[in-house]
């Protein structure tokens, strides 16, 4: 079965409310005029694991006096994590606890870095709240816990079912809804001031070269190098790290069934008037009348303290209400109105807001956008070296759940670059990093690994028809 690629990121695309405030030093950057003919090191990709990778690399001794140089097709932070729904929320029972346990240490990392370096990015330390509305998803995640309590009840202990009505209310949650979980070591943020703080930290203590609106087209490898083909000519490299998540198979064609772009739809929405900051981040499994499969999130910004005040509801989803198709499109230039009009009125009946509701049939958006997530085909990120590309290093495919992963995977391309260029074998290397906390065992780039999802999974598309369950959180 041929699976079609992803297009590049498209030259425009729908309004990010997370744009509203564009770090202006970074618009249109462009470190040096021309496109340097080479680097050491090239990272395609400004989100959360490019901007990532390209700080670790600049902490790293090993990586002293190397040259890097960072590519975006559209300016920075304009994909993904410019588009996401400004979650840090570990699972902590959909994967195992060896995930569970890297997502907690990936977000106590992000929390590190805006603390250390005092990044205005709105972060705020919160519950995960997840609510489910069907008896089969509450019963599933009840299943999950009690089997986490065997085999790592350190994490489990960090897990609370909630199927008391009264309870519930505490957290603004609906009654109509079966029970909620409720996880430690949650988070919300403006991911895009996050990564462009860092990006600007970089460029302005001239670590890095950044070179926005500069789309990559090709990749041809020869003689133990790649060069990257691009509007504006070419750079080549013997290391190249892809941080392009969704749009991955775009400059590698045979991960098209593993890494497949998926479009998701987002709002800013105006509270209620008179209503008051919601104590937790939201997650809504199989909501009114959805598929088990879907889920829609939500996190609230501040009411004080910041520029641009409002309280504006995070809110995004509503994938089983869309008039468009979503698997396999990695156009985000479009608004799917279903998906949007069902953002704008399910919050009124799967919480119980505060503040003048009564006459309110729906929200008013201040914001509505879309985003490309990258859903991976066996339910993990890639992380690694690209099988029989020498040089050529992945970090991508989170299926929705980029945040509370990102920040970590792209530390753990970077330990393997170095490592490798320093003569480590990096089979060893990896199976040290596993042993150690640093990457799950399950987010390890092999050949094995391609072959086990290909032969054992369904495809993306299948499982999303079949209602198979995938985070889809951007």
């Amino acid at each position: 079965m041929k699976h079609p690629r992803a297009s590049l990121p498209t030259p425009t695309s729908t309004n990010s409310f997370w744009h509203s405030e564009p770090n202006k030093f970074l618009l249109g950057h462009r470190t040096t005029e021309e496109l340097p003919a080479e680097a050491d090191i090239v990272i395609v990709g400004t989100g959360t694991t490019g901007t990532s990778a390209a700080r670790f690399l600049t902490e790293d001794v090993r990586a002293k006096g190397k040259s890097i140089v960072v590519l975006d097709a559209r300016e920075a932070c304009w994909c993904a994590t410019g588009r996401n729904g400004g979650h840090c929320q570990p699972l902590l029972f959909d994967r195992g606890s060896e995930v569970a346990t890297f997502e907690l240490r990936n977000v106590a990392a992000v929390r590190s870095y805006i603390q250390s370096n005092n990044v205005p990015c709105e972060w705020r330390d919160v519950s995960g709240c997840r609510t489910f509305w069907t008896e089969g998803a509450m019963a599933e995640a009840e299943r999950e816990i009690e089997s986490l309590k065997t085999t790592a009840p350190e994490i489990a202990s960090q897990v609370r079912v909630i199927r008391d009505k009264e309870e519930l209310k505490k957290h603004r949650v609906s009654s109509d809804t079966i029970g909620a979980t409720l996880t430690a070591g949650a988070a919300s943020l403006w991911p895009y001031k996050l990564v462009t703080f860092m990006l600007e930290k970089l460029v302005k203590e001239g670590k890095i070269n950044l070179q926005t609106n500069t789309p990559v087209t090709e990749i041809s490898s020869a003689d133990g190098k790649h060069t990257l083909h691009t509007s504006r000519g070419t750079i080549t490299s013997e290391t190249v790290i892809l941080a392009t998540n969704g749009y991955t198979s775009a400059l590698l064609p045979h991960f098209a069934d593993l890494i497949v772009p998926v479009r998701g739809e987002m709002s800013a929405l105006h509270p209620p008037k008179g209503s008051t900051l919601i104590p937790d981040s939201y997650g809504m499994v199989g909501a009114l009348g959805q598929p088990e499969n879907n889920d829609d999130y939500l996190v609230q910004r501040p009411f004080s303290g910041v520029p641009n005040l409002g309280g504006h509801l995070m809110f995004g989803g509503g994938r089983g209400a869309s008039k468009l198709p979503s698997v396999g499109v990695s156009d985000d230039t479009v608004i799917d109105e279903g998906s949007a009009a069902y953002l704008r009125s399910a919050l009124l009946k799967v919480l119980a807001l505060d503040g003048e509701t009564s006459d309110l049939a729906e929200l008013r958006a201040a914001a509505q956008w879309t985003g490309i997530m990258g859903y991976s085909r066996d339910d993990h990120p890639w992380v690694g070296k690209v099988p029989d590309k020498e040089g050529l290093w992945l970090c991508a495919g989170y299926t929705g759940h980029g945040m509370p992963n990102g920040t970590l995977c792209g530390k753990a391309v970077v330990d393997m670059v170095l490592g490798e260029l320093e003569g480590k074998d990096l089979g060893e290397l990896q199976e040290q990093m596993v042993k150690d906390g640093d990457m799950p065992s399950s987010y390890v780039l092999s050949k094995e690994r391609i072959e086990r999802a290909r032969t054992t999974y369904l495809t993306v598309e299948q499982q999303d028809e079949r209602g198979v369950h995938m985070i889809g959180v951007v």
